[in-house]
């Protein structure tokens, strides 16, 4: 039987129907951190600006009721030779080193999405938010590393205002840098037999492992508890806390884990794959030798050649090297992977932000914001083949406010890292390894969320679209303040992902009951009071996993 329309559409349908889409081109991006209200003054603010780490001092700001160091080395500026090798360590200096401004962003090309642009690979720097009343004794906090997101080739740690976090939750955030792009992820046949069993393609994983002992060399001195830490983060950062989870370097550097919209059970490009991609970009920079001097080559070239080369799809995590020797699925699944607590889940409608810009397979263009009822259709044929009556029966297109928000529904539902049945997958995967430990899944659902990019077509209603839940753990970050009512739902979350990364459960006082994950009716939905709420929903249901089980693949 078709569908009826999906709760989550309804209120969105009706906006569209009334003429409420945002103005073309409508952009919000994330910002650098601001401060929060408050004096940073009085008796509170006992915590020194000035701490001592294990290579040097380095001297924050109290921007708000919070502490904030920014711009702190975490490893060596990967620069000449140490270009595309394992992150070496950071020189210790004399005298105080200012924190009070962030590190340049890696190397990354703006977009619609991203407004940061740089060439500057001197970037393996980290941000420390605590709270500012801290007791100077304490070193027990729990600690939580942020591993941004931007699709592998964008981002910065600087851009997310942790305070929020460390005030509610009583805890030290750190957010990072890691090399992106090319310089992160490229793999090549003579880079690879020039590091050896490390492999090439490793460079941003072991970059994120190099914070990480940063924080267990130094976290205690801003008063964290280094036997605590949590690692999270969403989109790319999601998959990155995926990769260290099966990760056997990784291993002993953090003890719970948080992944936010890309599923674990998601596989990368193997060693041998990804080399092929990285020759293709080496021929495209002028690098063709062999052996040494290929290496040399690639070393030299230059930053905005690299960048703009770099293929615009593909290019993250490689499986093959030390760091990462099998895919993360099959670590989970033998029990190879850490058996850390982990809360993992995702968006109801992940591929709306996706979805316009994504070319279709029927003709190799991206869809037309007016996609026709026939186009829907050739499209559904092209992917799914002898099966295309079926799909079509469950998603109609008359079922949705247009064919593309249609198509956009299928996306979200099935067929990639960020859809809710590839994450089902994934909480299953997870709650039956070996070793298990306890999983929390969640889905968020406030369809009035601030979106990353708004797409002013008619009948497109984007819903709790991909990272529309950043700003309920990061104030502010796409420039739309929460409502009264949204900002209830952010405290919640602030509440249970800082109680696990307190506990290692969610949890806790103030909070409506969060169970342990054993079938998909157990997810967490995230959502505003005046739309369902805070509880379970049966996630699967919903997005016709048993169907996409056994469907041909997206």
């Amino acid at each position: 039987m078709p569908h009826s329309v999906p709760r989550r559409l309804r209120r969105s349908l009706l906006a569209v129907l009334t003429g409420a889409a945002l103005t073309a081109g409508a952009l919000a991006t994330a910002a650098p951190a601001a401060a929060h209200p408050g004096s940073g003054g009085g008796p509170r603010d006992r915590a020194p600006l000035v701490v001592q780490t294990a290579e040097g001092a380095v001297q924050g700001s109290r921007p708000g009721d919070y502490r904030l160091f920014q711009g702190i080395p975490f490893a060596a500026p990967p620069v000449g030779d140490l270009r595309f090798r394992p992150p070496a360590p950071v020189q210790p200096w004399q005298g105080v080193r200012s924190a009070t401004a962030p590190g340049s962003p890696c190397p990354q090309v703006a977009s619609a999405t991203n407004p940061t642009s740089s060439v500057d690979e001197d970037c393996l720097y980290l941000n420390v938010t605590t709270p500012s009343g801290l007791d100077t004794r304490r070193t027990d906090l729990p600690v939580m590393v942020w591993i941004h997101g931007g699709s592998w080739r964008t981002g910065s740690g600087d851009r997310y205002d942790a305070g929020k976090l460390a005030l509610e939750g009583d805890v030290v955030v750190v957010t990072i840098n890691y090399r992106l792009g090319p310089f992160g992820f490229l793999a090549e046949d003579d880079l690879s037999a020039d590091l050896g069993a490390v492999g090439s393609g490793s460079a941003g994983l072991l970059d994120q492992q190099a914070a990480l002992r940063w924080v267990e060399r130094n976290v205690a001195a801003f008063g964290g508890d280094p036997r605590n830490v949590t690692i999270f983060g969403e989109s790319a950062g999601g998959s990155s806390v995926c990769a260290q989870l099966a990760s056997p370097t990784a291993r002993g550097l953090f003890d719970k884990a948080i992944a936010q919209s890309y599923s674990c059970t998601a596989d990368y490009a193997t060693l041998d794959e990804a080399e092929v991609v990285g020759e293709r970009v080496a021929a495209q920079v002028g690098c063709t030798a062999r052996g040494a001097a290929q290496v040399a080559c690639l070393q030299d070239a230059d930053v905005a050649t690299l960048l703009a080369r770099w293929p615009a799809v593909g290019g993250s995590f490689v499986v093959g090297g030390s760091s990462l020797p099998v895919q993360p699925a099959d670590a989970i699944a033998s029990g190879a992977a850490a058996g850390v607590p982990v809360v993992h889940g995702n968006l109801s409608d992940e591929n709306t932000l996706f979805t316009p810009i994504t070319p279709l397979r029927s003709t190799g263009a991206t869809p037309s914001p007016t996609l026709t009822v026939e186009q829907y259709e050739a499209e559904i044929a092209a992917r799914y083949g002898d099966r295309a009556d079926e799909v079509l029966a469950l998603y109609p297109a008359d079922a949705y406010p247009s064919p593309l928000r249609a198509l956009a529904e299928i996306n979200s539902d099935a067929g990639s890292a960020l859809s809710t049945c590839s994450h089902v997958d994934a909480y299953e995967t997870l709650a039956e390894r070996r070793r298990a430990d306890r999983v929390y899944a969640y889905q968020f659902r406030d369809e009035t969320a601030p979106k990353l990019l708004d797409f002013p077509y008619p009948g497109y209603p984007e819903d709790a679209e991909h990272a529309s839940e950043l700003p309920y753990l990061f104030p502010d970050l796409f420039g739309a303040p929460l409502t009264a009512e949204q900002q209830e739902l952010a405290t919640t979350m602030v509440r249970y992902w800082t109680n696990f990364a307190a506990t290692g459960n969610p949890n806790g006082r103030g909070v409506p009951a969060w169970h342990r994950y054993s079938d998909p009716s157990d997810v967490q939905g995230l959502d505003v009071a005046s739309d369902g709420g805070v509880g379970p929903v049966d996630v699967a249901a919903d997005a016709d996993c048993a169907f996409w089980a056994t469907s041909a693949a997206a």
